[in-house]
């Protein structure tokens, strides 16, 4: 006799891989939306951001050094000699 659809004694490994598939989509989805919904863009190279993409500019580096300057990690000495150099590259 043949009863619930007449799969027989393959009908468990059929659901077992429309289970698994299911749950395969299901992740793969979300893993794009949640890819999608935190703004990565496409064509994006992996590695270091470029100066550009980072917002690193000059004035940043001069911030940054004004504050190491500020928190004593560097002497004036020190902060004039990269400041100029940092000016020069502009």
């Amino acid at each position: 006799m043949m009863w619930y659809g007449g799969y027989g004694g393959g009908g468990w490994l059929l659901m077992t891989l429309i289970m698994i598939l299911f749950w395969a989509l299901l992740i793969v989805g979300g893993v794009a939306l949640v890819h999608y919904l935190t703004g990565a863009r496409r064509g994006h190279r992996p590695g270091p951001p470029s100066q550009e993409e980072s917002g690193w500019s000059n004035r940043r580096a001069e911030d940054l050094l004004a504050e190491r300057y500020a928190r004593g990690e560097i002497d004036e000495d020190e902060y004039r000699r990269r400041l100029a150099t940092l000016r020069e590259q502009r």
